[in-house]
């Protein structure tokens, strides 16, 4: 049985190509783990029939002399980023058997490098939400205590990274999906630049917040990982080249900036706090400089968030009427097929963000909600631009509380949108954002992992990283 905890994508890679192990001995060692530990966690919506083929597949390419990072490496899959021939569900009844018809240009960018996909992974429905409760086909654990939710959307992601069931995997972050379910998990999430990385083949939630990044174990691998799925593709009208925007200068001291709003954020875990505090210390030991700065329209984000991804939510959810793809029921006329079909296909969640979203587009409503939500995503840009000049990166706790109990806040939907209120601003702004591993807090005789986030201008990953790997110790 090989040794998993330490293994990182670049040590298997070198373990590969000096022949220590097989690409079998790699996924089945994982399978292995799969097997012993899913039942309980569900971090699994199907394990893929045809790893021996993939596993073969790479180790031919080792044996012919390949040599790229990422070959033979075990990689799990968010359930609404498309891979052709593949069950894709976005974990929803309405899509239960829908079988993808064409490859999602990150899932391809990957497969060309030769991974070894194991499955696909448990989430919200369609990415609504931040715990993996509102899976149509029941809630993933968190491998930490699984009385506790591992986070969400991408929670069935990060709990097989967490797990040890995959190396590295796969999810989307609309606004925070990925970062959450990472700090709940112990693990590193990426949130690249919107556009950076390509949308085509992701099941779209909010077209103009969506984004697929990766979750790991080390900030190294987040880094192995976007290097690869980066990039534009004519496939996507809103990608963009990663060199269109202006990075730091490599040796130019970076300067990290404190929004003083975020602890005055009220219903802010005390030990969420002081791990901040400290992490803050530990930054400024380790030779950053650190500034207080302020985003006084912050505190506006995630009211405008819940206005603006709900919109594009009853949108981009229309398609999904029972004639096209996916379930179908019938009814006495086309109306009641709509109505049956969607009645039944959706979940709580996602009826009832279709039905917000619906209400803020409507005649009478549109200017009071949502063209005021959109002017306020402009002023909150605008604070950005003008803290990104005096600073390199900004810095917050991931989310207000370590990870919450199964159950705890399912039927306070109010509640379960607070735990987004560090990270939807990434999103509304479209600066890249990371999640890393800051400590741990103990609850109830169990150790829960808290995660630190770090904000940098649009196009400047390798701050984030740079920033990441040398709290860590990566470096």
């Amino acid at each position: 049985m090989l040794d998993l905890k330490n293994l990182t994508i670049r040590k298997a890679n070198e373990h590969l190509l000096a022949r220590d192990f097989s690409v079998e001995e790699l996924a089945n060692t994982f399978l292995s783990v799969v097997n012993e530990k899913d039942r309980d966690i569900h971090a699994y919506l199907e394990i893929y029939k045809d790893i021996k083929e993939q596993v073969r597949h790479a180790q031919e390419k080792i044996n012919e002399g390949g040599k790229n990072i990422l070959i033979g490496i075990p990689l799990a899959i968010k359930d609404n980023i498309l891979i052709k021939g593949r069950k894709v569900s976005a974990a929803s009844k309405i899509l239960e058997n829908y079988t993808a018809t064409y490859t999602a240009t990150t899932a391809q960018k990957l497969i060309d490098k030769n991974v070894v996909f194991l499955g696909r992974t448990n989430m919200d429905e369609f990415a609504m939400g931040g715990s993996t409760e509102n899976s149509a086909f029941g809630v993933t654990k968190n491998p930490h205590d699984t009385s506790r939710v591992p986070g969400g959307s991408s929670g069935g992601s990060a709990a097989a990274v967490s797990g040890g069931m995959a190396l590295a995997a796969l999810g989307s972050d609309t606004g925070g999906s990925i970062r959450q379910p990472a700090s709940f998990c112990g693990c590193v999430g990426l949130k690249p630049t919107y556009g950076i990385v390509s949308r085509y083949g992701l099941m779209a939630m909010g077209s103009s917040l969506d984004v697929i990044g990766p979750i790991t174990k080390t900030v190294e691998d987040a880094e192995i990982i976007f290097n690869v799925i980066k990039e534009r593709d004519p496939k996507d009208s809103t990608s963009l080249s990663s060199d269109v925007y202006s990075t730091k200068k490599k040796g130019e001291k970076i300067v990290i900036g404190v929004p003083k709003e975020v602890l005055e954020t009220p219903g802010m875990d005390v030990d969420v706090k002081v791990n901040f505090e400290n992490s803050i210390r530990e930054l400024s030991t380790l030779g950053y400089e650190i500034k207080e700065i302020s985003l006084p329209n912050i505190k506006y984000s995630l009211a405008s968030y819940y206005i603006l991804m709900p919109a594009e939510v009853s949108s981009n959810l229309a398609r999904f009427d029972g004639v096209k793809y996916g379930m179908r029921k019938e009814g006495g006329d086309l109306l009641e097929d709509y109505l049956l079909t969607r009645g039944e296909g959706f979940g709580k969640e996602a009826r009832r963000r279709i039905m917000l979203g619906t209400y803020v587009l409507s005649s009478g409503y549109y200017d009071a909600y949502y063209n005021k939500a959109s002017a306020i995503r402009r002023l909150i840009s605008r604070d950005f631009e003008k803290v990104f000049d005096v600073v390199d990166a900004i810095i917050t706790p991931t989310a207000p509380t370590p990870a919450f109990k199964i159950g705890e806040k399912a039927n306070d939907p109010l509640s379960m949108y607070l735990a987004d209120i560090f990270t939807v601003t990434a999103n509304i702004v479209g600066v890249p954002a990371i999640s890393i591993p800051s400590g741990e807090v103990a609850r109830e005789g169990k150790n829960l992992p808290l995660g630190l986030q770090f904000m940098a201008p649009h196009g400047a990953e390798s701050t984030l990283f740079s920033v990441g790997k040398k709290f860590l110790g990566e470096l």
